[in-house]
């Protein structure tokens, strides 16, 4: 606390990221970050683009950027926008698409930016709960609210809605804005980009942090309707109006135009999160059926923060929530099989020593 602080510092409860240790031979599965490195044609734009030109600002549109995008997803190149990571992307769209008189409506149990983004921006807004099964309940939206934002597939749980429960949400409130945070819809569910000419209250936002494995070049997207895309820029450009450096914006290029390599990867995550579910249930967990490139788990007869500590000892770092109805749950990032036997290998550990 200082008594130099702004008024709404006081009130903000950050986001906490996820832990970045420096520990040696550590097994992360913690962050979802990709277990493999990005396209090898990522790594050669950036160094044909390491040159005299970094003395000069980058383009603040990302026009090529923008275009390799709409290429991707065949949609025009105005229905698309930038930014830092899709988090900035977000934290725009809260601003300027999300801060109404009436509550913004999201998952009870969800990306814990979100009240984040709230508390920031005075953004009044309700929590949905999630039901029995940890699946969003599209009927529980059904209520005057000032927008809607969900995430498909949600995190932590990894489940994801099908594109006509996102329609039906679309149309039940065709004048606010529904947001679709589709970070991990690359590893099995449905994009909603296709529903995007039909409804012009749809922002989809995407990243190329997990499925393109570029986290550490914080790029992300969001594509609507040209009206939607124009009060991002004009909140972008009353903050920053370079987001994207130029090397940012040539490795994204490469990783979009890398189909090959994408689905190659994208396959693999997908396999070893399959084994890992199976070898999990057999171990006794409950698994919830994930769409993502994490699982969310927990053991009917061990404590969640019990097994995060003990895997932590064996240099397994996954993440634990100590939040209410998620206190015994882990989320459990999928990398490489060799990172998954190792979890396995260190459960079945803990497990046996506790009389499991």
């Amino acid at each position: 606390m200082s008594r130099f602080w702004s008024p709404v510092v006081h009130t903000l409860t950050p986001y906490v990221p996820g832990e970045q240790p420096r520990l040696a031979n550590l097994i992360k599965l913690n962050t979802n970050e990709c277990p493999y490195g990005p396209s090898p044609k990522v790594l050669d734009a950036i160094r044909a683009a390491t040159n005299d030109t970094l003395r000069l600002y980058p383009d603040p549109t990302a026009q090529a950027l923008c275009a390799a995008i709409a290429r991707a997803h065949d949609v025009p190149a105005d229905h698309v926008f930038v930014g830092n990571g899709s988090d900035e992307v977000l934290a725009h769209t809260f601003q300027g698409l999300l801060n109404h008189p009436e509550p913004l409506l999201f998952p009870d149990i969800t990306y814990s930016f979100y009240p984040v983004y709230c508390g920031l921006y005075g953004i009044r807004h309700e929590t949905v709960p999630l039901d029995d099964d940890m699946r969003i309940d599209i009927a529980a939206y059904r209520r005057p609210c000032g927008g809607i934002i969900i995430p498909n597939p949600n995190a932590p749980t990894g489940i994801a809605l099908g594109l006509d429960a996102i329609r039906a949400v679309l149309t039940d409130h065709p004048d606010a804005v529904v947001v679709v945070d589709e970070a991990y819809v690359d590893f099995g569910a449905e994009t909603a980009i296709a529903l995007v000419d039909q409804h012009p209250n749809l922002l989809v936002v995407r990243t190329l942090s997990k499925s393109s494995a570029l986290a550490g070049l914080r790029v992300g997207y969001a594509i609507g309707q040209p009206d939607l895309i124009a009060a991002l820029t004009r909140v972008k450009d009353s903050f920053n109006s370079y987001p994207l450096d130029r090397l940012a914006q040539v490795g994204a290029i490469a990783a979009i135009e890398d189909r090959e390599w994408l689905a190659n990867t994208r396959e693999k995550i997908i396999s070893s999160r399959d084994r890992l579910t199976d070898s999990l249930g057999k171990m006794g967990f409950d698994v919830l059926p994930s769409q993502a490139n994490f699982i969310f788990a927990r053991h009917p007869d061990r404590d969640a923060a019990y097994l995060a500590s003990a895997l932590r000892e064996r240099a397994i770092i996954v993440r634990h929530f100590r939040t209410p109805r998620i206190a015994q749950w882990l989320r459990i990032t999928i990398g490489t099989d060799a990172e998954c036997q190792a979890l396995i290998t260190g459960l079945t550990d803990v497990l046996a020593q506790n009389g499991g």
